[in-house]
């Protein structure tokens, strides 16, 4: 998006911290006063209905800027980043910001990678509105295996069955059902500590373009 030195330039900015998974990076409604540079780790980009439901929109992985739209436009934040796994991120001022994309003239190509998230964000509320819940859920899935900061070929999703379900759109018992079949290949078990441990995404998406 910006060249790799710019980059170093930009997380130079601001110490390194480490988030656990699970952990709110930002939260929807507040203000924009920083963006976050994900140096390792995923994220999950989730809107808040005012019924408090949630949608999943999109994962992010290292090497994303998160929040940067809202600052750019000085407008609350429009969506909440839950870390989906544990997250060495670098947390810039607006200011200090808004005074790095001036001084290398970034508003015009930061403002391309926005709108070109956007339209994959409607993509993925698309599919979450016509999809069946199998489908929804190896998507959801395989985007968190994707963007995941490891290449194991076990990946470990934090989050329960009842998140799960409210980031598709599904029921929990949809979820659940939709689960059983996975598990019992053993393509997905119970991850200690908690979560979900996928172990082998492509037979899932297999098996969720077969039931719909």
């Amino acid at each position: 998006m910006i060249g790799d030195k710019l980059w170093a330039h930009l997380k130079a900015l601001a110490p390194q911290r480490v988030r656990p998974a699970r952990s709110v990076l930002l939260r929807q409604g507040d203000p924009a006063t920083h963006v976050i540079v994900l140096e390792s780790g995923s994220t999950l980009i989730t809107l808040a209905g005012g019924f408090g439901e949630r949608a999943l929109l999109a994962v992010r992985g290292a090497g994303e800027l998160l929040g940067e739209l809202a600052v750019l436009d000085s407008q609350p934040r429009t969506a909440t980043v839950i870390a989906a796994e544990p997250c060495r991120i670098h947390v810039i001022p607006a200011t200090d910001f808004l005074g790095f994309v001036d001084e290398h003239d970034l508003t015009a190509s930061l403002l391309r990678h926005a709108i070109a998230r956007v339209r994959e964000s409607e993509a993925v509320r698309l599919e979450l509105a016509t999809a069946s819940v199998p489908l929804r859920l190896a998507s959801a899935l395989s985007r968190l295996v994707d963007a995941a900061s490891t290449s194991a070929s076990d990946f470990a999703v934090r989050l329960t069955q009842t998140e799960l379900s409210q980031m598709i759109g599904a029921s929990r018992n949809s979820v659940v059902n939709a689960l059983k079949p996975w598990r019992e290949q053993d393509w997905i078990r119970t991850a200690s500590g908690g979560g979900l441990l996928v172990r082998d995404i492509r037979s899932i998406q297999s098996h969720a373009r077969t039931q719909g």
